[in-house]
């Protein structure tokens, strides 16, 4: 039976990492090692990079072990393109911007928009 990695589980210290993202001083790509995990519910790290930077505080979210780098970007690439396969399919679907009468540009649905001015005019409200 094949073996589920988890790249949400903890790193140990002593771990080789790599950034997952841009961090002052360090490019995303940028290996490295754990100094020491710390965290309950935010998971967070200091790192020793090998261009010299050392930074505390790094998110979990920001680094992951080394050897499981093309995992990490095959499954970035499979949520992006997931991601931009619902996008086509709500815009297919007319539930887009405000030219579909869906949300307007702001990310606000109009019938709270239609609702609240609705409500301030019974108020005796002007704006």
């Amino acid at each position: 039976m094949a073996k589920t990695i988890d790249l949400d589980a903890r790193i140990r210290s002593g771990a080789k990492v790599r950034a997952t993202a841009d961090l002052p001083g360090v490019p995303a790509g940028t290996n490295g090692k754990v100094a020491m995990s710390n965290g309950i519910t935010w998971l967070r790290y200091w790192v020793r990079f090998d261009n010299g930077e050392m930074l505390g505080h790094v998110d979990h979210d920001n680094i992951v072990i080394a050897r499981h780098w093309d995992l990490w970007h095959r499954r970035k690439e499979e949520a992006e393109l997931a991601a931009s396969q619902a996008d086509t399919a709500g815009a297919a679907a007319g539930g887009g911007g405000a030219a579909a009468g869906g949300d307007t540009p702001f990310g606000v649905p109009q019938y709270l928009l239609d609702r609240t001015k609705a409500a301030l005019e019974k108020a005796g409200v002007t704006r």
